[in-house]
Formats: structure tokens, C-alpha cells, sequence
């Protein structure tokens, strides 16, 4: 994982586009005092209908694109991308903080009847990286696993209201399943997710867990630089930075969904700038 030896420097966080600001939201409630460069590859997404070979190249892109402006860790805040640094070595897995390993662990952790519900992209079920993880934390637990290819372009379109007839169509499509399963825990596999936790509990009911992907991997982060000495100890609010690939207009429309935008620069750039 990578580090830089200096505990003033930013944190970078990456995504395929928007969701990965669930992580950002969190990072910025446990460690109000750091600095945060923020990639959205609007441009690119969704990654999670992208071959293995394709996901991985655009991960290494946006990493590279964050170590040029030399932050001191980088969260891959991408279910899909996450999924497949799990389901082999790459140089990406080996420097940065994914979401899959601390979401499962949590869901293990929160489970009463162990019977766990995982939605992500097309991509992330495929590679079956979630089911592995969190069996090899809890051999009892029984695993349901669904594609949700519909909720990415919702939440990046803006449609994430509980009462979106469009949102609640898909959420009962892709949940029932899970539903009749007995499920107490559901695993929100892409950071796009949490924008639908709403419409998702009112089908599920106030009975089934929703674990953010996001929010886990933001608390990992943080457990990471405690123990490399990398927190900011400084008293200054830190800074968010927010790059896309797309236009920074459509962009910042949706960022507020997500996020508070006073104080909050957005710019649009390529990943090779």
C-alpha cells in the first residue's frame, strides 16, 4: 500500500464516477483536519460492464493521476475495481485501500442470522470476491449475491429519491430475491449505493442492515495512517479537491447529493494531466 512519509499530505480517493464521494463524506466526519483529492472518471463510467483487463488499466490510470499530486494513500472507492484487485495480483492492490475486505468484515461482524445479501455492479458479482471474503471470515454465513446494473446510471443521473418511480421499480427488480431470503444484513457493494439506502429500506424494512462499502473503507484508511503515523494533527479544516474526466458542470449538479460544495474546488481534467 502506498504511503508517502509525510502526514500533511492529502488523501486520494478514486471512483468510476460519483459514489466514490460516500467515502469522501465519511472521511471527512472521522478526520475532519485532512486533506482530501477526489477523482471521478465521469467519463469512463460505469466500469462495472468493462472486461478485468479494461477495469484494471483505468484503475492504474486514476492512481497515477492522484500519486502525481502526492497524496500519502490512495482508497479505491470502486466495488468493481476493489473486486477485481481481490481476485488477483496487480500493482494496483498492492498501494491502495479497497472497499471489499473491510465491508465484508463488518457485515460478518453485524450479521444475527447469518444470511447476508451483496449488491454490486455486474463486474464485482462475476468475480465473486465478496462471497469469498466474507465466507472466509464467517464458514457459517450463507452469501446471496445480485447484480444491480441499473443503480449506477440511476444515482449518476440523480434519480435517488425514495419515492423515484424509477428508483423504486428497480430496487423491488433486483431485491426481492433477497427479500424472500430472510436477509438481516445487505452489503451495498458499490459506493454508488448508499444514495439508494432509502428507497432500499423501505423495501427491505427497518430490520435489514445496510453495510456501506464507502464508509468502511474510509474507516480502514484511517486505522491505516494511526498506525503509520500519518494522521494530520493540524487544527485547520482539510481541503476537498474534486477532479472529474467529464464536465465539471454536469458533475457538480450531483455533487451535492453527496456532499456539502462550500469550500469545494471542482475541475475537469484528463487522467494523463
Amino acid at each position: 500500500m502506498m504511503t508517502l512519509e509525510n502526514k500533511y499530505s492529502p488523501i486520494g480517493v478514486f471512483d468510476s464516477g460519483m459514489g466514490g464521494l460516500t467515502a469522501v463524506r465519511e472521511i471527512m466526519n472521522i478526520l475532519p483536519n485532512e486533506d482530501i483529492i477526489y477523482l471521478g472518471d465521469t467519463a469512463r463510467v460505469p466500469y462495472g460492464t468493462r472486461s478485468p483487463e479494461t477495469i484494471m488499466k483505468y484503475a492504474e490510470q486514476d492512481m497515477e493521476f492522484l500519486k502525481r499530486r502526492g497524496v500519502k494513500i490512495v482508497i479505491a472507492a470502486c466495488g468493481t475495481v476493489s473486486s477485481v484487485m481481490a481476485s488477483g495480483k496487480s500493482p494496483v492492490s498492492e498501494q491502495c485501500v479497497g472497499v471489499i475486505y473491510p465491508a465484508a468484515e463488518e457485515s460478518c461482524r453485524v450479521t444475527k442470522n447469518k444470511k447476508i445479501g451483496v449488491i454490486a455492479t455486474a463486474a464485482s458479482i462475476k468475480s465473486k470476491s465478496y462471497e469469498k471474503i466474507i465466507k472466509s471470515l464467517c464458514r457459517e454465513a450463507e452469501v446471496y449475491a445480485v447484480a444491480c446494473p441499473m443503480f449506477v446510471p440511476l444515482v449518476e443521473n440523480g434519480y435517488t429519491s425514495r419515492d423515484c418511480p424509477q428508483t423504486v421499480l428497480f430496487v423491488r427488480e433486483y431485491l426481492s430475491g433477497l427479500k424472500e431470503k430472510g436477509i438481516d444484513t445487505l452489503l451495498l457493494g458499490c459506493t454508488h449505493y448508499p444514495l439508494l439506502s432509502e428507497a432500499i429500506s423501505d423495501f427491505l424494512g427497518p430490520d435489514v442492515r445496510l453495510i456501506s462499502s464507502g464508509a468502511e473503507a474510509a474507516k480502514s484508511a484511517k486505522k491505516t495512517l494511526s498506525e503509520k503515523g500519518l494522521l494530520n494533527d493540524g487544527n485547520a479544516p482539510g481541503k476537498i479537491s474534486l477532479y472529474c474526466t467529464d464536465s465539471a458542470e454536469l458533475f457538480r449538479e450531483n455533487v451535492s447529493h453527496f456532499i456539502h460544495l462550500e469550500n469545494i474546488s471542482i475541475e475537469q481534467r484528463s487522467v494523463d494531466d
